[in-house]
């Protein structure tokens, strides 16, 4: 459907191998009921079910292919290569949107034509649809976006003008975890971020997450890529106290694990554990 009367919204997805949550994510797209609307997904040559999953919607696309990339920031940039919207968003293949999520961006865009970034609320669940954590963003700024590291927003969660992108993307894809970031500060020195006081996606915890499965590699990456936009010092003081929590964590499990040693069972399990060492290094 087209209706000029709504912006025309561009949604890219990235995939690789994520058949098990791709179908969810496509129907949260095309669900939406937006009037104009134009999908495209980027997979990265999968050998599970996906390619069958995107054929079966095919005729919903405006865009998609199957070939192997460069990861998923190339997949992204590749995807808004055939886009033609006046606004732009990613949605990755293990996210979702919320019910009248894409409605919301175009009002939000209709009331406020100078924001070039819009930026809703966002949550996170567990693979029992548990809520793991809410983000509501205050106001978005270059100097707020320094401190990313304590306060952030769900990149699902935000579309940025067609402008936005042509001036300041594409995705570095020398970056594996921050790119989303990274783009964020280059668009905040040049265009202004409005933030609404709406739910627009889900975010899946699941141990096959990038970002969970590396959770201190992306802090890292983060605050390299901070610093190179200028935020050394906030960034320096958010890792201190990133360092500080490490250790108070490593303290905990010290205090545990020695009281777990002095412990009856630890002691009678003590042969069994020595023996299942030996066993593993003969098998070596």
């Amino acid at each position: 459907m087209h209706d000029r009367n709504y912006p025309k919204i561009s949604i890219v997805t990235p995939s690789y191998n994520q058949g098990e949550f791709l179908e969810r994510t496509i129907l949260s797209v095309l669900d939406q009921g937006y009037p104009n609307l134009e999908y495209i997904i980027i997979d990265g040559q999968s050998s599970d079910q996906s390619v069958e999953i995107i054929k079966k919607y095919e005729k919903h696309l405006a865009y998609w292919v199957s070939e192997e990339d460069r990861g998923q920031s190339h997949a992204i940039n590749k995807g808004f290569g055939h886009a033609s919207g006046e606004l732009f968003g990613w949605l990755n293949s293990d996210d979702w949107y919320s019910s009248g999520a894409l409605q919301a961006v175009a009002e939000a865009a209709r009331l406020n034509p100078s924001a070039s970034v819009i930026v809703g609320a966002g949550d996170m669940v567990d693979e029992e649809g548990n809520l793991v954590r809410y983000v509501k963003p205050d106001a978005i700024t270059r100097e707020s976006l320094y401190g990313w590291l304590h306060s952030y927003f769900w990149q699902p969660s935000c579309f940025f003008s067609k402008d936005a992108w042509i001036q300041c993307g594409p995705l570095d894809e020398e970056l594996q975890y921050a790119m989303d970031l990274d783009l964020w500060l280059k668009i905040a020195k040049r265009f202004p971020f409005l933030t609404i006081d709406r739910n627009l996606s889900t975010s899946l915890k699941h141990p096959r997450a990038k970002t969970t499965a590396s959770n201190y590699l992306s802090v890292m990456e983060a605050a390299l890529v901070i610093a190179s936009h200028g935020g050394n010092k906030t960034v320096s003081a958010d890792l201190k106290r990133y360092a500080d929590y490490l250790d108070e964590k490593e303290r905990a499990y010290t205090l545990r694990l020695a009281h777990m040693e002095q412990s009856a069972s630890w002691r009678i399990t003590a042969p069994l554990r020595f023996l299942r060492a030996k066993m593993a290094g003969l098998l070596q």
